[in-house]
């Protein structure tokens, strides 16, 4: 049966009043993604510059020093994996794609034989895990609209606390590198032990050549006070945070990003509907027209009869 004129004008309007609210959401995540933004612009120079260093004094050390935080593990049977994303919904695929990556990877260590634990960095990935069945050590929540340092710190602290205690032998982090407002990237990356992290194998910008350049200089020019072994102990724990909190910031960027595409893009679709409804409306309004004037001329007719 056809809906009546007075039907679709109250699903007009509760389209209406569904948009004012995905409007309003896009404008709050777009004012957030700004600030996020700048947030990410201000950290890159610092971020760059310790995993400069790291790799620099790693260089300079030749074989990393046996320290607990720095021994690479004899075999590598349990992983850590750190999924980062958001606490909230609502903003696409951004939260399903770090799920589906991070449980694509745990399946892959499975498969040759190691044991994957899993850590989460957001309501959205540990609820998403549970309901999987897969069991989360421990996750952080409640700050991934605007993650501070101290909340990177808290996560460091526990995934080198598992390395040192080996309750994990390889720790890698997931999460949604910022591109632009609409353009995420899954990105994927090593932080412990540091004879395999992402650090170490970042290419230089002028290539291999390059590198093997600015190594010789650098160990011809400069002396360690202390020595680099000292000074790999005090910077992997510096590595390690900023790493974490340079990914808080990007899933957050991301997140915002993603959230006002979404937001844009349902506030787009409720136009295209309310203008589906009025036409429907007004087909309506004419059937209903159409139907007084029947009614009219049969019972003009009858009377006539």
């Amino acid at each position: 049966m056809a809906a009546s004129q007075r039907d679709v004008r109250n699903r007009i309007s509760a389209v209406k009043n569904i948009q004012k609210i995905t409007r309003a959401m896009e404008m709050v995540a777009a004012a957030r993604l700004r600030r996020a933004e700048q947030r990410i612009e201000a950290l890159r120079p610092y971020a760059a510059a310790i995993r400069r260093m790291t790799r620099q004094a790693a260089e300079a050390a030749g074989n990393v020093p046996r320290l607990p935080i720095l021994t690479e593990h004899d075999q590598v049977e349990t992983v850590g994996l750190l999924l980062v994303a958001g606490d909230r919904g609502l903003a696409g695929a951004f939260n399903s794609n770090i799920v589906r990556q991070g449980v694509a990877v745990g399946r892959e260590h499975g498969s040759e034989g190691r044991k994957v634990i899993y850590l989460a960095s957001g309501k959205r990935p540990a609820s998403s895990l549970a309901f999987r069945g897969l069991d989360v050590v421990e996750s952080f929540t409640g700050f991934t609209d605007r993650p501070a340092y101290a909340d990177a710190r808290r996560i460091a602290e526990r995934l080198m606390a598992a390395y040192v205690d080996n309750e994990v032998d390889k720790v890698e982090i997931f999460y949604n590198g910022y591109i632009s407002p609409v353009t995420q990237q899954v990105r994927r990356e090593t932080l412990l032990p540091l004879q395999q992290a992402t650090v170490l194998d970042e290419p230089d910008e002028d290539g291999e050549e390059g590198r093997r350049e600015r190594q010789a200089e650098h160990h011809a020019l400069v002396e360690y006070e202390p020595d680099p072994e000292e000074i790999l102990k005090r910077l992997v724990p510096d590595y390690v945070e900023i790493s974490i909190f340079r990914a808080l910031l990007e899933s957050t960027a991301s997140e915002h990003g993603a959230r006002m595409t979404a937001m844009r893009n349902a506030s787009d679709n409720a136009s295209d509907l309310i203008q589906t409804l009025t036409l429907e409306m007004n087909r309506a309004r004419q059937a209903e027209i159409t139907q007084e004037i029947l009614e009219v001329v049969a019972g003009a007719e009858g009377l006539s009869g």
